[in-house]
């Protein structure tokens, strides 16, 4: 019994293409033997496609395929060179498929590592190498042409793609002829060497090396045994051996020396033609086997090799030749029953019903080796119903195929690149954001400026970090989001320094977000009263303090008016007024119990000083979650806007809104400006909406959308799903862009978004999310370089060294956000030595502590 094993060989090509380009012209290059074609074709798709070819063929002499590669290249160079010159297309550079009918290993679909030779090849310096890299130095060498080669295919799937241009249902391409091999659609779940499970890849089986493992010995002759001792390649490629017409010739001859030594043929008569290896070809087996002037052809034949047949000898040697043919054709159907029932199974059907496209001189030449095949497969596969078509030019016309679909493909590439390269940030450019946010700083601190300041530069009135002294229990407020916090933070100061917390989260929902200010404030009220009932601490009087992550303009420690609603915030009757006094009011319509509101804080700035608790360096605050902004210690002397001139005090920044007076509308996008349009605050908070957790997947949402409509993505269909604003969270940014996850988890979380994703769509979306969070995290980190900077040369200092304190979702979970920004960081502010400290509970502890320090202060 033959067993069918398929080697680890692969050809990186999708399913067969059917949409081409319109009309265009490409070169084939198809190298499998000793004579090459090099061909000029032509593929119009109107309304119904063809494909015109003019072909020219060229001779490798021996000594260059046992020479080395280099010779063997520049052999291959010049003779494209000669074919180019000869159709006027030497200055054009068109693109080219090459065939290379040899074993190759394929990365890529312009990638082909030679594993081994065959076909009596020897080319030294090969194997183990990218022949398309080879071929593309022989052709810069000579200079006086280029050629752009897009995919390199083996004659196998050149054939199958030759026949699946004319029949859709053929998904099996096959070669007998110098050499044999197959290949066929598998489904792409079960290759394991790669990625993804949806769709059908070709498989190139390499199957003239079945039985280097053994498996066949039990069929093997001592015939086959001494062809393959004599072979280039010992031990290689035996199945091949059995089958192909590079070696049947030779296998009879082999027959008929032995016989004739036995007495059994030419009256035992041997003559040195008989004796010398490659008298007898497989034309001659052919020849012989043609049922009416095959025995004449037989005595014409053995004539020439000196044996003087007689008529019996021509009879017995006409059965011989029948015998080996025949033999190849029944081992060819055996493998090739085992592929045809293996697309049964992987379809789960009753019937089969396929094409094989097939080629190769022996098919085509031998007058009964195709109807010997045909029967075996049909004998062997009786649940099938199989079309045997043969190809015309299947390595030429299949490799301009493939190449037009590889062309299309690169074209769909470079305007994917296209699109994403204006996320892809220079470093002049982020010099320059750097720059911009210097200016607008010194605008928001400079009172002539500060009114129309895009930054805001806002005091803060905290003019300490904490020194280790503060003490005591205090209450917390955290409003920041659709997710509000209470906490109870004890303060312990001494050697070992404690903050011990308890908090309790409650939802606001939409509607109080997006009502009265009276309606929004009485909900946190309500939220207090149900927490120090939950504490059991109503009767006590503590010390408050208040995070409140959205622009305040502070008069003092505990008076903050609010600037202006950010992340979806529309409360009315709030924006320039006192949170603080809108917070007592509120405490005193419920009458239930009192507190000391002491500060009002930026979940920034409690960023801040909650690492400055635990690392004195810590100067600065940035949040890069759902919103972004930063804080830090200013001089008071540059702070105009408030009395004074020792000392420093925080100053919150409000960086989101840098950008609404048009300075980076240079690196916005028209996908910037479509998430900006459709915001509750259009046309504010631009740098916010170009790097905040709240934003990123929009905008990715958006780029999605219109790749689908270009073709590019989700086969051109945009899902409902798609339309749906938000529905596509940064956090799903995150989770595409780890590491650790395969392609077929991409699509698993773009299927679970509704998207029914390929995996080639999950590349481009990884890629697109990519883009987008590698801008976020640059110009962020411009931000920071320009921060940073601004300190050191407040000190007059050569070298700075600084921590930041960092708190937000999109710093903590998104796997390259923090790395991205620190390099920036460190590549704009080369004279900072940046430190950064993640937040454990900024708007919480941070509150609490600035809370302790203004109590400290205070008394």
């Amino acid at each position: 019994m033959v067993h069918y094993t398929l080697s680890s060989f692969w050809c990186v090509l999708g399913s067969l293409i059917k949409q081409l380009p319109e009309e265009e012209y490409f070169i084939a290059l198809d190298l499998g033997g000793s004579n090459f074609r090099i061909l000029r074709v032509k593929v119009s798709h109107e309304k119904k496609q063809t494909v015109q070819m003019e072909s020219q063929i060229y001779e490798t002499p021996e000594d260059i395929i046992h020479g080395s590669g280099s010779r063997l290249f520049d052999h291959v160079a010049e003779c494209l060179g000669d074919f180019m010159e000869k159709q006027k297309i030497k200055d054009k550079k068109l693109p080219m498929g090459f065939t290379f009918s040899f074993p190759c290993a394929h990365s890529k679909l312009d990638e082909a590592v030679l594993l081994t030779w065959t076909k009596r090849f020897k080319a030294s310096g090969v194997e183990g190498m990218d022949v398309v890299k080879l071929l593309n130095k022989a052709i810069k060498k000579r200079g006086d042409y280029d050629a752009d080669i897009m995919a390199v295919v083996n004659d196998t799937v050149g054939t199958m793609m030759t026949c699946g241009f004319d029949d859709q249902r053929c998904e099996v391409g096959i070669i007998i002829g110098t050499g044999t091999n197959a290949c066929y659609m598998e489904e792409l779940r079960h290759i394991d060497m790669v990625e993804g499970d949806e769709g059908r890849m070709c498989i190139n089986t390499e199957w003239g090396a079945f039985g280097d493992d053994g498996t066949l010995e039990d069929i093997r002759t001592e015939f086959d045994r001494e062809i393959d001792r004599g072979s280039l390649n010992p031990g290689k490629q035996l199945f091949e051996k059995m089958v192909s017409g590079m070696y049947m010739g030779e296998l009879v001859r082999l027959i008929l020396v032995k016989m004739a030594k036995e007495g059994l043929l030419f009256e035992g008569r041997i003559t040195p033609e008989l004796l010398t290896k490659g008298k007898f070809e497989t034309k001659h087996v052919s020849a012989i086997e043609k049922s009416k002037e095959g025995l004449t052809k037989a005595k014409e034949i053995l004539t020439r090799l000196g044996v003087e047949p007689s008529e019996d000898d021509c009879i017995a040697v006409q059965h011989v030749c029948a015998i080996v043919s025949f033999r190849s054709a029944n081992l060819i159907a055996a493998t090739l029953g085992a592929i045809l029932t293996r697309l049964k199974d992987n379809k789960n059907s009753p019937r089969l019903r396929t094409t094989v496209g097939i080629d190769g001189s022996l098919y085509k030449m031998h007058p009964q080796y195709a109807r010997r095949l045909h029967k075996t497969v049909r004998r062997l596969v009786p649940e099938s119903d199989v079309r045997f078509l043969l190809s015309e030019s299947g390595s030429g016309k299949g490799a301009a195929m493939v190449t037009a679909w590889a062309s299309r493909l690169a074209d769909q590439t470079r305007q994917i690149a296209e699109t994403l390269a204006e996320f892809r940030l220079t470093k002049e450019q982020l010099l320059e954001v750097k720059k911009r946010m210097r200016t607008e700083i010194q605008n928001g601190l400079s009172k002539n400026t500060q009114s129309t300041a895009t930054v805001k530069m806002l005091p803060t009135y905290v003019r300490s970090t904490p020194d280790g002294t503060e003490n005591g229990d205090f209450l917390a407020l955290d409003l920041g989001g659709t997710n509000f916090r209470v906490l109870l933070v004890k303060i312990r100061s001494g050697k070992k320094r404690t903050v011990e917390m308890h908090n309790k989260i409650y939802a606001i929902p939409i509607e109080v977000m997006q009502g009265t200010g009276e309606e929004l404030f009485d909900h946190i009220v309500y939220c207090i009263s149900d927490f120090l009932d939950y504490m059991g601490m109503k009767n006590a009087r503590l010390p408050l303090g208040f995070t409140f992550s959205f622009p305040c303009r502070q008069t003092s420690l505990d008076a903050g008016m609010l600037v202006t609603w950010t992340k979806g915030f529309k409360a009315t009757d709030c924006e320039g007024e006192d949170v603080v006094g809108l917070l007592r009011e509120a405490i005193k319509r419920r009458e239930e119990f009192d507190l000391d509101v002491v500060a009002i804080v930026n979940d920034t700035v409690g960023t801040m000083m909650t690492c400055a608790y635990e690392e004195p360096t810590c100067e600065v605050g940035l949040i890069a979650g759902t919103g972004s902004n930063a804080c830090y210690m200013e001089e008071i002397r540059n702070i105009e806007t408030v009395d004074g001139v020792d000392g420093r005090m925080c100053v919150n920044m409000e960086w989101g809104a840098f950008g609404d007076n048009g300075c980076l509308d240079d690196i916005r996008t028209q996908y910037d400006n479509a998430v900006d349009d459709l915001s509750l605050n259009a046309g504010k908070q631009k740098y916010e909406k170009m790097c905040s957790g709240m934003y990123l997947g929009e905008i990715v949402r958006n780029i999605l959308i219109d790749l689908t409509k270009r073709g590019f993505l989700f086969r051109g269909q945009i899902s409902e799903t798609l339309k749906t604003r938000g529905i596509f969270e940064t956090k799903f940014l995150s989770q595409i862009e780890s590491d650790r996850l395969a392609l077929l988890q991409v699509r698993s979380i773009l299927q679970h978004l509704g998207l029914d994703s390929t995996c080639d769509d999950s590349i481009i979306v990884k890629e697109v999310c990519g883009a987008v969070s590698r801008r976020a995290a640059q110009i962020c980190g411009a931000g920071m370089a320009a921060v940073v900077d601004k300190i050191r040369e407040n000190r007059g200092l050569d070298h700075l060294d600084i921590t930041v304190g960092v708190d937000g979702t999109l710093y903590k979970l998104h796997p390259h956000f923090s790395r991205i920004m620190h390099q920036t960081v460190k590549e704009l502010a080369p004279k900072c030595n940046v430190n950064f400290l993640l937040s454990e509970d900024g708007s919480g502890k941070g509150a609490a502590l600035i809370t302790a320090v203004g109590c400290r202060l205070r008394q």
